[in-house]
């Protein structure tokens, strides 16, 4: 074996161009996780509750937060090391991921409380129209 093989620079880099590799993959793994577009888009209801319930469904990240958590993992330690030459794209990545999981999830939460409130009020306003409305 020689010895620039065990150089500390060139260990250094090669593991800081592997930390840079696993950011990379978790926030493919975490864009891959999330909802499609036309996914929350094109939804096929008979009713707005299950429109509702569609969306929600539709709005669910799956494990993007996770990965993205693993990104930001990496991420740090890798800018506490000072292994990254530039990573201004990987912070702006992140940054820009982690908005729109926050908003996709949010999106989520509001659709999850107007399913969870639109049949009480249905049922309200049938009782005040008197009951006449039948179930369609």
């Amino acid at each position: 074996m020689s010895q620039t093989t065990f150089d500390e620079d060139d260990l250094f880099g090669e593991a800081a161009e592997e930390m840079r590799g696993e950011v990379e993959s978790h926030l493919a793994d975490a864009r891959a996780s999330l909802p499609a577009a036309d996914a929350v888009w094109e939804i096929e209801s008979d009713n707005a509750l299950g429109a509702l319930n569609s969306l929600k469904s539709a709005l669910d990240t799956g494990d993007a937060a996770e990965h993205l958590r693993a990104a930001k993992k990496q991420y740090v330690m890798g800018e506490r090391a000072d292994a990254f030459e530039d990573a201004d794209d990987l912070e702006d990545e992140i940054d820009d991921l982690e908005d729109l999981i926050e908003d996709i999830q949010d999106a989520h939460e509001d659709v999850g409380d107007l399913a969870g409130t639109l049949p009480e009020i249905r049922s309200e306003l049938q009782d005040a129209a008197g009951g006449d409305e039948t179930d369609e």
